[in-house]
């Protein structure tokens, strides 16, 4: 006999919840900033934790690391 399991909006939207923590740890893990948005305007959060509006892809480390995978 084969047991039925109901799926409901609350469990879905706890997988989905915890699917994006863990890619949000193993990106500042790997030193990869967070991206986040709130009232139209984008921050980032740092591997340090730091929260910045300013773009870390844009000078630095990071600019060249993306650069090097967009060759």
């Amino acid at each position: 006999m084969t047991k039925k399991i109901e799926i409901t909006d609350d469990m879905i939207q706890q997988i989905a919840n915890d699917a994006v923590r863990e890619a949000q740890r193993k990106s500042l893990e790997n030193g990869i900033p967070n991206s986040h948005t709130k009232n139209g305007v984008l921050y980032f959060q740092l591997p340090d934790a730091t929260i910045t509006m300013e773009n870390p892809f844009e000078s630095g480390e990071l600019k060249e690391r993306l650069e090097a995978l967009t060759k």
